[in-house]
């Protein structure tokens, strides 16, 4: 294939950044699983975090590697396949705002930066392919955070963990259901673009840019937002996670603002 011939070795090599995320992530994991930390909240709050960057790279990494797939070599060449955040067109759209919003409101805020060359790609099923690819990563990432839930795999674990685990898979739902939303800017719009006709893409082309705008106007509805969140927890629910243990995994994300008694184990 001629994504095996023009794509060079150094440019599918896993960054040090990457690894490092990584590392930190299989730290502070171990150290909330085991009671190690003398803080549980920060522990938490640095499994969470890092977890959360993890989940984006791959997120952004499975748009690259399908587009890869599908005909756009460039990819390659741009550094996205190396799981580097510090390589995406917006890293402060892909990482840091992401990350700001699960501190300050604990959602999925969607990410999205890298650019794929549409026109060297052919077939609408493709291009619909590469946007799902992004969403369907935090869907298969949810399902290894509730996996210990639904399995009840979970007994004589800490709660702390458990709580984390539950606060991560909340976000990854969110960003999943809000990704897969058809409004422009979204991947879930990408995925039906390619079967619009030409005139309407033209003509909800210039509203893209203020698409995750207009929904995060929308979830400051009171209304709004709380159906939405009656769906998250339907879905946890669903999968064997407690809302409750979402709640206590968010208070001890938020560590500075102080944790319930009931949140941690005696």
């Amino acid at each position: 294939m001629t994504t095996a011939t023009t794509t060079r070795h150094s440019d599918r090599r896993i960054s040090p950044v990457f690894v490092g995320i990584l590392a930190v992530t299989a730290v502070t994991g171990w150290a909330t699983w085991t009671g190690f930390a003398e803080q549980p909240g920060i522990a938490v709050f640095l499994f969470v975090t890092a977890a959360w960057i993890v989940s984006l790279c791959l997120h952004e990494y499975a748009h690259a590697r399908t587009a890869l797939h599908s005909g756009d070599i460039s990819v390659g060449a741009k550094g996205y396949l190396t799981l580097n955040p510090m390589k995406y067109t917006h890293a402060l759209l892909s990482i840091v705002l992401p990350v700001i919003f699960v501190i300050m409101g604990g959602i999925g805020l969607p990410g999205g930066a890298v650019f794929i060359e549409r026109g060297r790609i052919r077939g609408r099923w493709r291009h619909s392919l590469i946007s799902a690819a992004g969403p369907l990563t935090n869907i298969l990432f949810a399902a290894v955070c509730t996996a210990p839930f639904w399995l009840d795999a979970l007994d004589g674990v800490p709660n702390e963990f458990r709580f984390a685990l539950a606060f991560l898979a909340m976000l990854q739902v969110t960003a999943a259901i809000l990704n897969f939303l058809p409004v422009p800017g979204l991947d879930g719009y990408g995925v039906i673009e390619p079967w619009l006709s030409y005139s309407i893409r033209r003509q909800v082309e210039p509203f893209a840019p203020f698409g995750l705008l207009f929904v995060f106007a929308l979830l400051w509805i009171p209304s709004v937002n709380r159906e939405f969140f009656d769906v998250i927890d339907s879905v946890l629910q669903s999968l064997g996670v407690d809302p409750g243990a979402v709640t206590c995994g968010q208070w001890l994300y938020r560590f500075w603002e102080g944790t319930p008694e009931l949140c941690v184990s005696r």
